[in-house]
């Protein structure tokens, strides 16, 4: 990136007070009989990135949190400089040192850039001398690869810049620790490149010492120089990344645990669609209202062959959520036509089942599933009315139990029974639920959006595995997904949704990340170079 970075350019830290070391010792916490954290210890080198790996609920959140303040171990230790420390709160955190970025922003939208970074300091004087302040963000800024308008505020601001202000909040204070909790979930690739290529300049400057969440191998094996791997509360594996590779720490994060392994392997690896493959689900023209009223779809086409994965990317807020609401029936259409097997299709409950279409929707448990009801209730939401499940208008529960039992454990769900109401399960296995509902029976069109976000590794896995054997079997699957990885290992097209259009097509196989993520950052208005 070539950044000329110095201690005095922007952290005017004098000698000696740059990168620190941490070290936890034998660190636990637990809540109640659960024991989140259990005897984790770790080492930090100063002036490094430190990765830390592990499926949801493997710990990594609490180890962070109770190293920047804001939990407090039973046992153990936390050393900074090899010197024990009683990090009772945020507060003395941030006096040792220890900054750290949330995945969700904690800006005040309200209030301008400039206002946003001098509020992350915590002590604002009564007066400020607004022309001092500015010139010293401005060299602050230039330090920075980072170009934000001081005037602007985080509500006329992209999810990216919103991101890169939290960054800069951090850097402004001057951190020696900086903890950051997937900080590229919003970011295009170009942006989260240009992020994590900062970050990385920043510790190997010896300003900073950076400890990073992420579930994201590539960043890992790009950015980090150790690595960390937590499984049910343990630090079960630590090394150098350049001794490592993505498969040895898929193992060490599962341990002795089968993992799913999914047929795709990547488009370039899977046998192409036919060519004469009927179209399966075809939008034409496509309108809908967003929620304030604007229009966040504007004549939006697109579609889909039997047989074919097409992928959708985009950055979050692009209108994604809104195509899919209009395709399944939850937000109506303005104007369009959207056809399944050449026949009109309007989202109704009886094309649903004639038609053969599927989805598997963002938050399973808010928009397909009904929370108090149960697992055996809930899996029989799509066709309670029909045989075996009723005869004659009367519902035939014992069918619905027993067949329940038998998809519990075909999907492997972890539920007390079948008879548990369905909020009482684990985001992954409510995933797992709705699975088995929706991919029961021959299958037209799926319609999946982010269908593995927050999930686990394992759940990730298999709901991978799944959505490919519907593509394997003839089915046409709409996925959207805000994980360009994903889209790259699953899809055999991808296209590119911004500001609520199609702008950008291209095959899996021939697919350059960088262009998908100028186009998704909207590259697609700029006058294209010669």
């Amino acid at each position: 990136m070539g950044l000329a970075v110095s201690p005095h350019s922007i952290g005017g830290l004098p000698a000696g007070t740059g990168a620190l070391a941490l070290d936890t010792y034998e660190l636990t916490k637990r809540f109640g009989d659960f024991t989140a954290m259990d005897r984790v210890t770790m080492r930090v080198e100063p002036g490094t990135v430190h990765a830390l790996l592990g499926e949801n609920g493997a710990g990594k959140s609490t180890l962070v949190k109770c190293v920047a303040g804001f939990q407090r171990a039973e046992e153990g230790s936390i050393l900074i400089d090899g010197r024990e420390q009683d990090i009772a709160n945020p507060i003395v955190a941030r006096a040792l040192g220890i900054g750290m970025v949330y995945q969700h922003f904690t800006l005040a939208p309200g209030m301008t850039v400039a206002e946003n970074l001098l509020l992350a300091g915590g002590k604002t004087p009564a007066l400020i001398d607004w022309k001092r302040k500015r010139s010293e963000l401005e060299a602050f800024l230039a330090t920075t690869p980072f170009s934000l308008d001081l005037d602007v505020r985080p509500s006329e601001l992209a999810a990216g810049e919103k991101q890169k202000l939290e960054l800069l909040k951090q850097l402004y204070l001057k951190p020696r620790l900086l903890i950051l909790d997937e900080p590229t979930s919003v970011l295009t690739p170009q942006e989260a490149d240009e992020v994590l290529g900062h970050v990385r300049e920043f510790a190997r400057s010896g300003l900073c010492t950076v400890l990073i969440i992420t579930h994201k191998f590539r960043e890992v094996m790009e950015y980090a120089d150790s690595v960390t791997v937590l499984r049910r509360g343990k630090a079960v594996h630590h090394c150098r990344v350049d001794q490592t590779s993505p498969a040895q720490l898929a193992q060490a994060m599962m341990g002795g645990e089968q993992i799913a392994s999914s047929p795709a392997q990547g488009a370039a690896d899977r046998k192409p669609v036919a060519a004469g493959a009927p179209v399966a689900l075809e939008v034409e023209g496509l309108k809908a209202q967003g929620d304030r009223g604007t229009l966040a779809l504007h004549d939006l086409g697109l579609s889909v062959r039997a047989g074919e994965i097409l992928g959708v990317a985009g950055v979050s807020g692009n209108g994604q959520r809104e195509l899919v609401e209009a395709l399944v029936g939850q937000r109506p259409r303005l104007a369009g036509k959207v056809t399944v097997m050449g026949q009109p299709y309007g989202a109704h409950r009886a094309e649903n089942r004639e038609l053969k279409v599927r989805s598997l929707p963002e938050e399973p448990l808010r928009n397909a599933c009904v929370g108090d009801l149960s697992v055996a209730e809930n899996m029989a939401l799509r066709d309670f009315d029909q045989p075996p499940l009723s005869r004659g208008g009367v519902l035939n529960f014992p069918r619905w139990r027993s067949r329940a039992r038998e998809w519990i454990a075909e999907y492997g769900v972890k539920t007390r029974g079948e008879g548990a109401p369905i909020r009482s399960l684990s985001g992954g296995n409510v995933q797992r639920a709705v699975l088995a509902r929706e991919l029961a029976g021959d299958i037209n069109v799926l319609i999946a959006a982010n269908p593995v976000f927050g999930l686990d590794f394992a759940a990730v896995a298999e709901i991978h595995s799944r959505i490919v054997q519907v593509r394997e079997k003839g089915g046409a699957v709409l996925l959207i997904s805000e994980d360009l990885d994903e889209l790259l290992e699953l899809a055999d097209r991808i296209v590119v949704m911004s500001e609520g259009r199609i702008v950008f097509e291209t095959s899996a196989s021939g697919a350059e990340r960088h262009v998908i993520g100028a186009h998704m950052g909207g590259g697609h208005q700029l006058e294209a170079a010669a």
